[in-house]
C-alpha cells in the first residue's frame, strides 16, 4: 500500500470512527439525514473517503442510502429489534455450548476490567462499547470466528437501538448494577457451566430495552 492509499485509508477509519461515535451516543438521530456537504466540512476530509466510510457504516447497518435521497442514520422497528435478540440469543447459546472447558480467559477478564474502568469514569458510549466487547469475547471463547464476527454486528446493530435510551437509562440505572451483572457472568464462565452461563445472559436485562 503506498503512503497516499495509507493516507486516504486512515481518513476513511477516522471517518468511520467519529461517525459510529455520533450514532452510537444518541448524538444523532435514527433516520437523519447524513448529509456529505456538512459531514466533509465538520470532519475535514474529502468526499471520496466520506463515501467508502459510509459504505463501511451501511455494512454495518448503522447507515442507510436511500435512493435519490442520500444517506440517512439507520432506523430499526420493533419487529426488527425482536428479530435481533433472537438472533443474538440463537449464537450466543450455540457459542456457549461450543467453547471448550480450558478456554483462555485473558480476554475477557480485560473487557470486564475495561467495563469498571468505564463505570467509574462514567462514559455512557464507552461504556455501551465495553458492554459490546464483554459480550463478544464470552462468544470468541468458542473459537469459531465466523460466528464470532456476525454476533458482532448483530450487537452493533442492538447497540443502535440502545443508543435511543442512553440519556433514559443515565438517568434511571445505577452503573454499579451492570458491572455486577458482568461479574456474575464471568463467574459463570469461570466455572466452566455453560447451563449457568445461558441462565446468567437470559437474566442479563437487555432486554428492559424492549417495550
Amino acid at each position: 500500500m503506498s503512503d497516499g492509499e495509507l493516507a486516504a485509508y486512515s481518513l476513511v477509519e477516522l471517518a468511520v470512527d467519529r461517525l459510529k461515535r455520533d450514532i452510537l451516543s444518541g448524538r444523532t438521530d435514527p433516520g437523519e439525514r447524513l448529509v456529505e456537504e456538512q459531514l466533509t466540512r465538520r470532519l475535514g476530509i474529502s468526499r471520496a473517503p466520506l463515501r467508502e466510510a459510509m459504505r463501511l457504516l451501511a455494512e454495518q447497518g448503522l447507515v442507510q442510502h436511500i435512493p435519490r435521497r442520500g444517506a440517512r442514520v439507520a432506523t430499526l422497528s420493533d419487529d426488527d429489534v425482536r428479530e435481533l435478540y433472537e438472533i443474538r440469543d440463537v449464537l450466543e447459546r450455540h457459542a456457549v455450548t461450543s467453547t471448550p472447558a480450558a478456554a483462555d480467559l485473558t480476554r475477557l477478564r480485560a473487557a470486564l476490567d475495561t467495563i469498571r474502568r468505564a463505570t467509574d469514569a462514567d462514559d455512557r458510549l464507552e461504556l455501551a462499547n465495553a458492554h459490546r466487547r464483554f459480550h463478544v469475547e464470552v462468544v470468541a471463547l468458542s473459537g469459531n470466528r465466523q460466528l464470532t464476527g456476525l454476533y458482532e454486528t448483530v450487537l452493533v446493530r442492538i447497540q443502535l437501538y440502545m443508543a435511543v435510551n442512553m440519556r433514559r437509562e443515565a438517568e434511571t440505572a445505577r452503573a454499579a448494577e451492570g458491572v455486577h451483572r458482568h461479574e456474575r457472568l464471568f463467574a459463570a464462565v469461570e466455572h466452566g457451566d455453560a447451563a449457568a452461563v445461558l441462565a446468567a445472559l437470559s437474566e442479563h436485562g437487555a432486554r428492559t430495552y424492549l417495550s
